[in-house]
């Protein structure tokens, strides 16, 4: 079950199956649950956290809840230091209470967004909160 303020941002996402989602600062993986569920078999969520203990926690939750690692897997590490790698573009990406998005670490928010913008595929979209829910973030193209 989520929050009515989680249940409100996951609602705003532009979701459609088969989309890949990165979830930034998932922390327990509530919503990153939700939105595997919507995105359907053949979509892909990460949630990527700074807190190690999260992101145990939401493994064993999403495994616990049938949602296997090839549709919902999670990752530690701060946005700002988040290598795509071999992996496929995501389409979508949000955070919900982020510092490094929301200016409560102004010293990060370059880094992240630049992050965020190599990890989505051309034409991707960033959302965070602070809108009504969420606010759609514009991305370098440069990256």
């Amino acid at each position: 079950m989520l929050s009515p303020r989680l249940a409100a941002a996951v609602d705003a996402l532009p979701l459609t199956p088969g989309l890949r989602v990165l979830e930034i600062g998932c922390g327990p993986g509530a919503a990153a649950r939700e939105v595997a569920r919507r995105v359907g078999p053949d979509g892909f969520v990460l949630g990527i956290d700074r807190s190690s203990r999260a992101v145990s926690a939401a493994r064993r939750t999403a495994l616990a809840d049938g949602l296997r690692p090839d549709r919902l897997d999670f990752e530690c590490g701060a946005i700002e230091d988040f290598v795509l790698g071999d992996r496929i573009p995501f389409d979508v990406a949000f955070a919900l209470r982020v510092g490094a998005l929301d200016g409560r670490h102004p010293e990060l928010y370059d880094a992240a967004v630049q992050a965020v913008a190599r990890a989505l595929r051309p034409g991707g979209e960033l959302f965070v909160d602070g809108g009504g829910p969420l606010r759609r973030l514009g991305l370098p193209t440069d990256h």
